[in-house]
């Protein structure tokens, strides 16, 4: 009988409810909130999939993350900088910079976006974190979760990478719930509901030396942007030139969707309760919540001023794709402007300034390490 109730009792200190603690139902909870929000509102399920996973899984099973356990060395690739500069090269590959060609004004779009970036920086000084910390937290703002997780890996902030990047990769899958109230509150029914003229035809030549050219300026002048820049110039070239279908295909497909994979698993088993549920994190959230509205805001407000300056021929809704979620901020942009006008076609015109939102996110980020000297 002993022997029975001995072997009972181990078993039962092997099972997952011996681990689990209160904190570990509440991110459970979340976790599933995130694949219901997924799954069934289809918000950027790519993302929240398999981050919501990982969550799941290291809050059911700690030792998952532990060194030795399978998402340990996912976790590595991560603070390697390996994957986010992977994933630059995928969106290099997978979109068109067309609309940024035609029109470079669309450049200044997107810088006016990045200012949430550097208030955040600064409201995150105030809240009491050290300068390396404050960088890393306030590139949420951009919306954009690889350049988070890269900055967070260089400026050694990995033990708040966590929790920046679930932010970051949140806040980009429900672009289309943030933006909207934004826009409309800055923006008048009028304004909402300017055509802006069709974009001008752009050349193969243009299409090509647009990535060189933009690697040479950029990393001569930060050279510290190099990884992420270049992939992503790269991915493009690969997709312009017309001679490496194959390794476009690849870098948009099949290595894209790998390292999305493994990234966003290992980013959402970055969140056990012990990690996640305390003031700093809090914290994170709700300063990348400010950075990204702040982007959002002055993206919109920027665009009320060109506006201005061309006489009602840019519509300002494009301005808040200056982050660079691409393309979700750009399809919130055309979806708020159909609502005013359903014959308005918005979405290739905010496609200039969301990549334009790329490029500067990766700037920003390369400012604060040549800041601090990394």
């Amino acid at each position: 009988m002993n022997y029975v109730a001995e072997t009972l009792t181990n078993l039962a200190a092997q099972t997952g409810f011996a681990f689990l603690k209160p904190g570990n139902f509440i991110m459970i909870i979340v976790a599933l909130i995130f694949l219901y929000l997924a799954i069934a509102k289809e918000y950027e399920p790519l993302l929240l999939v398999p981050i919501s996973f990982g969550m799941l899984l290291v809050n059911l099973y700690p030792d998952i993350m532990a060194e030795g356990g399978l998402l340990h060395y996912f976790y590595l690739l991560d603070e390697w900088s390996i994957l986010p500069s992977l994933i630059f090269l995928g969106v290099g590959a997978l979109t068109d910079f067309g609309p940024l060609i035609a029109n470079p004004a669309s450049f200044l779009l997107g810088a006016a976006a990045q200012f949430g970036i550097y208030s955040a920086y600064f409201l995150a000084i105030i809240m009491g974190f050290n300068g390396k910390a404050a960088a890393a937290i306030s590139i949420i703002g951009g919306a954009d979760g690889p350049t988070s997780i890269f900055l967070a890996g260089k400026l050694g902030q990995t033990n708040l990478m966590g929790p920046i990047a679930v932010a970051a990769y949140s806040y980009m899958a429900l672009v289309p719930i943030i933006q909207p109230p934004i826009m409309k509150l800055l923006t008048t029914e009028e304004e909402r509901k300017i055509k802006m003229e069709q974009l001008r035809p752009v050349s193969k030549t243009e299409r090509i030396l647009f990535p060189v050219v933009v690697t040479i300026v950029v990393c001569l002048v930060l050279p510290t942007t190099a990884p992420l820049v270049g992939m992503l110039m790269l991915g493009n070239l690969f997709r312009e030139s017309g001679v490496v279908k194959q390794l476009s295909e690849t870098a948009s497909n099949a290595l894209m969707y790998i390292v999305v994979i493994v990234l966003g698993t290992s980013v959402g088993a970055t969140t056990s309760a012990e990690n996640f549920l305390n003031v700093t994190t809090i914290k994170i959230v709700v300063l990348g919540l400010v950075a990204f509205a702040v982007g959002t805001a002055t993206g919109v407000i920027f665009g009320k001023l060109m506006c201005k300056i061309t006489r009602g021929k840019v519509n300002p809704l494009i301005g808040s794709a200056g982050v660079s979620a691409v393309p979700m901020a750009a399809r919130v942009s055309q979806k708020v402007g159909a609502e005013a006008d359903p014959s308005n076609f918005l979405l290739m015109h905010a496609m200039g300034p969301n990549v334009a939102g790329v490029i500067g996110t990766a700037v920003a980020a390369g400012t604060f390490m040549a800041i601090f000297g990394v």
